[in-house]
């Protein structure tokens, strides 16, 4: 039974990243061949960093991820403190509205928002751009870090921050130096979590955009709705690789603290 396990861990594996390994070994493809490899070359990176479309739009993405993290990691750790002190009745009913964002369709929180920002557009006078495209990450990231958030008071003894005040600390440095640090692991995952979803996010950014403001995976859209071009296949690869250096630094990061906690403890 292990040995079949291991057999089906494997082929799901190889199913999973056989795409993206050809994907990486065609992106240095002399020709623009998709099918027969005819020589090593670096001309299509070379290409992809003076393609000026791509390299606005992957600065307009970044731009976008970091800054709708922070705002949404600050908003949706706050919104955990406030839940979390919440009865549980409320609490519950909190919980379950703050989750359907997360179980709702992409393309529905981005019709609902483009129909919100229209609403507004036509009263206030503004355009679709970075503005609305900010806040509508902003929206779709902050349950995500609710729900990293949430588990770590779930870890914590209840009585933790009470304690903290009878030995002397405002409520304002209790939180600051007893509370935030027990629960920075969920507000780091929070963090990284939202990044990634803005950097990859296409339905709700296609909604909206506008002209002026585009996002990497929608520029990619638009590319390959024409033609195909072997840019895609280096800029996918160096995303690909990005993306595995974050997780390692993540793990071995989560793996010191774990060695750290067990010394302690």
């Amino acid at each position: 039974m292990k040995k079949l396990g291991k057999i089906y861990m494997a082929l799901v594996l190889f199913f999973l990243y056989i795409p993206i390994f050809v994907l990486i070994v065609f992106s240095f493809n002399e020709t623009k061949s998709r099918s027969v490899f005819s020589g090593f070359t670096l001309e299509w990176y070379e290409r992809l960093f003076k393609n000026e479309i791509i390299i606005s739009s992957l600065i307009n993405t970044i731009i976008i991820a970091v800054v709708a993290s922070i705002a949404a990691t600050v908003l949706g750790t706050l919104a955990a403190i406030g839940i979390n002190s919440m009865r549980k009745v409320p609490k519950a009913i909190v919980l379950n509205v703050t989750n359907m964002p997360v179980i709702n369709p992409e393309i529905v929180t981005g019709v609902s928002l483009m129909l919100l920002f229209v609403f507004f557009a036509a009263r206030m006078n503004f355009e679709f751009g970075f503005v609305t495209l900010l806040i509508a990450h902003i929206t779709f990231n902050v349950p995500y870090v609710i729900l990293n958030v949430m588990p770590k008071f779930k870890q914590m003894d209840p009585n933790l921050f009470e304690a903290a005040q009878d030995l002397g600390c405002s409520p304002f440095s209790a939180l600051y130096k007893v509370i935030l640090p027990e629960i920075m692991p969920g507000i780091v995952s929070g963090f990284l979590m939202s990044f990634t979803f803005s950097l990859d996010d296409f339905v709700v950014s296609y909604f909206t955009s506008g002209s002026t403001s585009q996002t990497l995976p929608i520029t990619i859209y638009s590319m390959t709705r024409r033609k195909i071009s072997p840019e895609i296949n280096a800029l996918s690869t160096l995303i690909f690789i990005v993306v595995v250096i974050v997780l390692i630094v993540k793990n071995i990061i989560e793996n010191r603290q774990f060695k750290k906690e067990k010394r302690e403890a």
